[in-house]
């Protein structure tokens, strides 16, 4: 297959572009991504990569049924509909659901750190309705799909709701994570402020499992990852009540732009789902659930001379002035008004989308810039995917092929890397990563 790459790659010039033996090239890698996900299936989901991620995390679930739709739409659905199986009664959706035929040492922290059972106690991005749209329209029965539609629109509902009702720390209208595993983006430089108060734990108190399976140059450091654990053991001594969150001495509390843009455009399609139900008044609602969400979103996180959102510390109403992917997200809302400035920053120089590989997650001319350190410059593909989504919302229509064109390069030179190098394409992290291979689906869906 190496002779059959359809580009070349220089960090700043290199595209997909149609060639001869382009065809040959989309073919390989729709299968070679076919074949991740086949070796990546459990039985009832999709674990992110074997070796270092071993169960179901929420947001890798909703970004994998995106590709398993165009490849096994059945899949895609149980994907979900177990997913959300395992919802608390509060409406959450935990951000791991455990495999219990994997041993509990396979990965820290495991179930038996959370005292929950079966799952962790934290939460993902809401990127859960736009997935169960999505995959509803590409089902062909349309009786199981309608059947779908109507078993899980009252979760999500739930979902959002627990977010709305819990989670409104600051009193603004926006949602608050209380760990950046919530984020998704986990070590994050704008998450440094918000965590310097936080003591870490001594690494002596537990074991790295994601060591064992990356280069430690890559990885969070041990002072984070002690931060982290001490975050979520105090989330959890708390019971995982939110109304005792900001009573805890170590606690983190963060209103952060991705979280909320990706729950504003998940309140979008639960209108549209609503809608498809004959619930014409509940997606009104969900619209204008949307439409305050932005709102806040502008008016709390969005910084005009800067031409970008921040995420903001709710404990000391101070917003961390990092440049960093999340403030990229909001992109995808298709009525946000400061998205020419917007995407003046994403073209610019701090993330030079469309002359580099991807999304960089951080600050291409910041000093803390490291195109290898996990979420602290890379990027990542699910990223390059909702910003391509952010570039269309706003008719960025060549941009947006270029970016297609991009991430898929990289997930052919990479095989379906974690993360990669936004200047080189080298690849870091796990290989034949589960959301990388099911949006590279998508993303060849569209050439068909």
């Amino acid at each position: 297959m190496e002779t059959l790459r359809a580009s070349t790659l220089n960090g700043t010039t290199g595209s997909w572009t149609t060639t001869p033996g382009f065809t040959e090239v989309e073919s390989g890698l729709r299968a070679a991504a076919t074949r991740v996900l086949d070796e990546n299936w459990l039985g009832s989901s999709t674990v992110p990569s074997r070796g270092l991620y071993p169960h179901q995390w929420s947001w890798d679930s909703a970004f994998i049924s995106f590709g398993l739709r165009h490849h096994a739409p059945e899949r895609a659905r149980l994907e979900l509909l177990t997913l959300f199986s395992a919802q608390w009664p509060d409406g959450r959706v935990p951000h791991i659901v455990f495999n219990p035929d994997t041993p509990d040492e396979a990965y820290f922290p495991g179930p038996g750190f959370w005292h929950t059972g079966a799952t962790s106690g934290l939460v993902q991005p809401p990127i859960h309705a736009r997935a169960v749209w999505e995959v509803h329209q590409a089902a062909e029965d349309q009786s199981s799909a309608a059947e779908f539609l109507a078993t899980l629109y009252p979760k999500l509902v739930a979902w959002h709701a627990y977010l709305l009702g819990n989670r409104d720390f600051g009193g603004r209208g926006l949602v608050s994570i209380v760990h950046p595993w919530e984020s998704g983006m986990d070590n994050s430089p704008a998450w440094d402020g918000p965590l310097a108060h936080v003591r870490p734990v001594d690494p002596a108190q537990f074991i790295r499992r994601d060591l064992e399976h990356g280069d430690a140059a890559d990885r969070p450091s041990d002072v984070d990852y002690g931060r982290y654990v001490r975050l979520a053991a105090g989330y959890r001594d708390v019971g995982y009540r939110d109304e005792r969150w900001p009573l805890f001495g170590d606690g983190f509390t963060v209103e952060d732009p991705a979280f909320n843009a990706l729950l504003a455009d998940a309140e979008l399609a639960l209108g549209r789902i609503a809608g498809a139900l004959g619930l014409p008044g509940a997606a009104a609602g969900h619209r204008e659930t949307a439409a305050r969400l932005t709102q806040a979103l502008v008016e709390t996180l969005w910084d005009d001379e800067a031409g970008f959102f921040f995420a903001r510390d709710v404990r000391t109403g101070e917003r961390a002035r990092e440049y960093t992917c999340g403030g990229l997200i909001p992109l995808v809302l298709p009525g946000l008004p400061v998205a020419p400035a917007l995407l003046a920053t994403a073209t610019g120089p701090r993330f030079g989308v469309g002359r580099v590989l991807g999304a960089p997650s951080y600050d291409l001319t910041a000093p803390g810039f490291d195109a290898a350190r996990y979420w602290r410059g890379p990027s990542w593909f699910n990223v390059g995917w909702l910003v391509r989504l952010g570039l269309l919302a706003h008719g960025e229509r060549a941009l947006a092929e270029r970016l297609r064109s991009d991430l898929l390069e990289a997930a052919w030179r990479a095989d379906f890397a974690e993360y990669t190098d936004p200047l080189t394409g080298e690849g870091h992290g796990s290989r034949s990563f589960g959301w990388t291979a099911a949006l590279t689906l998508d993303l060849l869906a569209e050439s068909r």
